[in-house]
């Protein structure tokens, strides 16, 4: 089965997404040598003159590596010009985009089915002449095997002795449902058997996996997909989601290397702006995160609890979160995991203070556990920095200010700084100190605040801060009811962890 990605052309036109140059270029690069992707599509001709130059260095890297076949540049019904354009750009495949239904041919374009195959047959013609490959999109395709079928099958039988490689069925509108997906796909294959066919997904219904599935059942040769389910409207077919499908519910192999799929997802999460959600299927948060205990139980009783899409597939660990309903089979897996043994009457205590984090709707990590058996063992706390105290103020017209003091090895340290925001000057007053002790310190990657959920707006703010510190990567949350706090909170906990790493 051949997958052929557009996170870089259709997935550009999800609301408020662009891609840079250099954007591009590395997520193609992503794409064909380490997920093995057979085709990417990156762009529309005529779009811009810097999507041109664009266009141009991903061609200019795809040819010395020969894989310039493998690049593929959305052209439209226009003479010459998107073959030249093309060409110009150094690419030598055209996905030309025709009308797939008699609606579109008739009201947007105002031309009968054969003015609009006469029009196809020129841009073939330059095509050609340029030794430039060409797929055909049958635009609105679903709506046209539902409403003018004899239209869709005059284009074809005029158009299946050309030189069209693919002949490509989007449902553009994503109206389609699984029955009616199956049906219209094995009709095509029946009809043109010996023609290559790829369906392209929309997600309007969020029907756009299901309808994947039924489209390769029926015997597509090929699928579009997008990273992370980019797209206009309610987006494309997710490639991991494809992927985990045709693999595991239909046993159809694909070139795609899955455990390289997480961190592709992660570099397009950073470059688009659009965030993974935490229960998106593969790649999610916390789809690899057993909550209830019984489950905890259950997977340490020959992993009752385990099915086909198992984390290490995809480049991801399983987890056991701690909250109000892990029990103690979460709790211990955590504990092991980290090297920590408790005995029975330890381990209730810890439990109960865990459920009590969770009745307030904390997140309990990992990382918060040796914090929780030092408070509920009533040992001393092994902290080694420590934060002594803080003033923060914000003014209209001044910048804000940050006074810190923190204790290190029982040796108190203070600065006074200002900063773009409260944050901001509490951690340039922080590393201010650090400086001066010549202590390392870590980069931060990303800074995510929320409301826990089923809370209201005056509700606790957690803050997640990603770190990246001696090659490692780790996250530290902090939860108050205000929203700098949190992250210093959370800033003091990574602290403490970086100097045992």
């Amino acid at each position: 089965m051949e997958i052929l990605d557009t996170t870089l052309r259709d997935g550009e036109q999800t609301s408020g997404v662009s891609f840079s140059t250099t954007e591009k270029l590395h997520v193609t690069r992503l794409l064909i040598e380490d997920l093995k992707v057979d085709r990417v599509e990156i762009a529309s001709a005529k779009v811009s003159d810097g999507e041109f130059e664009t266009v141009k260095k991903v061609a200019q890297w795809a040819s010395s590596q020969q894989y310039l076949d493998k690049i593929e540049i959305l052209g439209f019904v226009d003479g010459a010009q998107s073959a030249d354009w093309i060409g110009n750009a150094g690419c030598r495949v055209m996905n030309l985009l025709c009308k797939g239904s008699l609606k579109h041919c008739t009201e947007q374009l105002r031309k009968t089915p054969d003015q609009h195959l006469s029009d196809i047959f020129v841009v073939l013609d330059n095509a050609e002449k340029r030794g430039i490959t060409v797929n055909i999109y049958l635009e609105d395709w679903s709506n046209g095997m539902l409403n003018s079928p004899g239209y869709v099958f005059y284009l074809m039988d005029k158009l299946k002795d050309t030189s069209i490689k693919r002949f490509m069925l989007p449902d553009t509108l994503g109206i389609l449902n699984p029955a009616n997906t199956a049906q219209l796909c094995r009709e095509m294959k029946t009809r043109y058997p010996n023609l290559h066919f790829d369906f392209h997904a929309h997600n309007d219904y969020d029907l756009s996996i299901g309808n994947v599935f039924a489209a390769a059942s029926a015997g597509m040769d090929g699928i579009h997909t997008t990273v992370n389910g980019l797209g206009e409207r309610a987006g494309n077919a997710p490639l991991t989601s494809v992927i985990a499908i045709l693999h595991d519910q239909l046993k159809i192999k694909t070139n795609v290397v899955e455990n390289k799929v997480n961190r592709v997802s992660r570099v397009v999460e950073s470059y688009s702006g659009i965030r993974i959600p935490n229960n998106k299927p593969v790649i999610g948060d916390n789809v690899f995160t057993q909550c209830a205990g019984i489950h905890a139980d259950g997977d340490n009783k020959n992993k009752l609890y385990y099915n086909d899409l198992l984390p290490e597939r995809f480049g991801r660990e399983r987890e056991y979160a701690l909250g109000k309903t892990s029990g103690k089979s979460n709790i211990r897996k955590n504990l092991e995991a980290m090297g920590i043994v408790l005995d029975n009457e330890a381990m209730k205590k810890v439990t109960e203070r865990i459920i009590e984090l969770g009745d307030k709707k904390e997140i309990v990590t990992q990382d918060d556990l040796p914090y929780i058996i030092s408070d509920v063992m009533h040992t001393e706390t092994t902290d080694t920095i420590k934060m002594v105290n803080f003033s923060l103020s914000l003014a209209r017209g001044l910048r804000p200010m940050a006074t810190v003091r923190i204790q290190i090895d029982g040796e108190e340290y203070e600065e006074t700084l200002s900063g773009e925001g409260q944050y901001n000057a509490f951690s340039k007053a922080l590393w201010k100190i650090y400086t001066k002790l010549n202590k390392p310190k870590p980069t931060l990657t990303d800074y995510n605040v929320t409301i826990p959920a089923g809370g209201r707006t005056d509700a606790l703010v957690q803050t997640t801060i990603a770190w990246k510190f001696n090659g490692k990567d780790f996250k530290t949350r902090g939860l108050d009811v205000d929203q700098t706090v949190s992250a210093i909170k959370a800033t003091m906990k990574m602290l403490n962890m970086i100097e045992n790493m």
